[in-house]
């Protein structure tokens, strides 16, 4: 291949070995050189169909950008750092095969275009995986809630067990906030959805292209209607590196939880041999690796975010070389985000509930306490009036080492006299948990609710 530089004609001096190794990005952009390819095939075309290009030229570059094609896909493309990029490694290869016709294929456009449309048709290509992956992880969701509609554990705030609710209601939980997350990703198609080419370098071009017909070719929505903005926008990549960002925030918090459920204080949750590993040196233990892993990598995936904001804060328009910096950081992103998906919904999947141990939970922790003061407000009392009345209760049980179920009906209307036997009823942590059919509420009837409105939602 050769390496005199294509962009070489004003120079006078070559650069050093290590300065081409310091600018060069093929060791990771070529992982664009399917986009790099499809760009190249829908620009010629355009060449062709404006009739800047004669068709003998057109087809001998299509035919010669097939032809790397195959080669690319059964491996045997090589490039080179003296290249520098995947856009020259790639037309440098056009070269040798083709000739010097090769070198009519950069009319009408610029790296500057050309690597924003790779981009563009890399985020493209993978947002609909991204979206597929968090629409198999709500399924998950859903039926493991299905299943466990009337499973009832502890409801935290502060990390202290606040009021009984239902196992399904807390899978759904999770489940909205992936619905967020895939309604961010969705979105962001639209502005990822826009085709750069045609811009040239920053001002657009004086040939008469046609960048509707090439966004066609591409399948591209729209195209940029200002060339300096169209050359310098990675606002689709931030996009793209905060929703994921908030998505592994998510996973992050549910990994969590996880990590604390299948630990023995609280035995929740027993995970499949699948997701765990063991210890080089206790034989006993059975450790939540991917769920600590997928919590660990989502500052991996900020760090992208940050690193891309930082580097866009200070660039004048239009393109710089800083923008080089974009793909790394999006690529790992992209490499860190569908596996960790995938994991996560097999571990989800495999976990199993211990009913038992998380109903026990809600027994003897006074979670009933907010039970009681809205019983004692449904007799007339002032709720004020009423949490008053049950937190002195909750000090006297604390120091006979009782709970609230466990005292007398005395010792109850001792308290308040508008106290009577149906109260025990009230107090049992699956009717606490049924009777909550306020709309979103943790009632079994809102649960069942919320499985029916997601399943819809996904086609079911």
């Amino acid at each position: 291949m050769s390496t005199k530089k294509l962009w070489g004609g004003r120079f006078q001096q070559q650069a050093s070995e290590w300065v081409d190794q310091f600018g060069a990005s093929i060791s990771f952009d070529q992982l664009m050189a399917d986009e790099d390819i499809e760009g190249s095939l829908a620009h010629v075309k355009m060449l062709g169909h404006t009739k800047i290009l004669k068709m003998d030229d057109v087809n001998q570059i299509v035919a010669g950008l097939v032809g790397l094609r195959e080669d690319l896909h059964a491996g045997k493309l090589e490039f080179t750092v003296e290249n520098e990029d995947i856009h020259m490694n790639i037309e440098a290869l056009l070269t040798e095969r083709i000739g010097p016709v090769a070198g009519k294929l950069h009319t009408a456009r610029s790296r500057n275009d050309q690597v924003a449309t790779d981009f563009h048709l890399y985020l493209k290509n993978r947002l609909p995986k991204v979206i597929d992956e968090i629409t198999t992880l709500q399924k998950t969701l859903v039926e493991m809630a299905e299943k466990n509609v009337e499973t009832i554990m502890p409801g935290y705030t502060h990390l202290k067990h606040a009021q009984p609710i239902s196992y399904g209601h807390y899978l759904m939980a999770y489940y909205q906030m992936l619905k967020r997350d895939k309604e961010r990703f969705v979105f962001s198609m639209k502005h990822t959805d826009m085709l750069p080419l045609g811009a040239a370098a920053l001002a657009g071009t004086t040939f008469p292209i046609d960048r509707e017909y090439t966004a066609k070719e591409l399948g591209f929505a729209q195209v940029y209607p200002n060339s300096l903005d169209a050359v310098s926008d990675r606002d689709f990549a931030l996009e793209f590196l905060s929703n994921s960002s908030i998505l592994m925030m998510h996973l992050s918090r549910f990994c969590e939880e996880i990590s604390m459920w299948v630990s023995h204080e609280f035995k929740y949750l027993e995970l499949s041999d699948a997701y765990t590993t063991g210890s080089s040196i206790m034989p006993q233990k059975k450790n939540p690796d991917m769920a600590e892993l997928i919590r660990g990598k989502s500052g991996r995936v900020y760090g992208h975010l940050i690193g891309l904001l930082s580097t866009m804060k200070s660039l004048p328009l239009a393109y710089n070389k800083d923008l080089q910096e974009d793909k790394e950081g999006t690529f790992d992103t992209v490499k860190t985000l569908l596996p960790a998906l995938k994991v996560f919904n097999g571990m989800l999947k495999t976990a199993k509930p211990n009913v038992e141990r998380m109903k026990a939970a809600t027994e003897n922790d006074f979670s009933n306490a907010t039970e009681l003061a809205d019983y004692l407000a449904t007799k007339g009392i002032p709720f004020r009036e009423a949490h008053g009345i049950v937190g002195q209760l909750v000090l006297k049980v604390l120091e006979t080492h009782q709970n609230l179920q466990d005292m007398s009906l005395e010792d109850l209307q001792a308290a308040s006299p508008k106290i009577e036997e149906d109260v025990y009823h009230d107090l049992k942590s699956e009717v606490a948990v049924e009777r909550r059919h306020s709309l979103g509420g943790t009632g079994f009837d809102q649960v069942r609710l919320q499985i029916k409105n997601a399943k819809q939602e996904l086609g079911e």
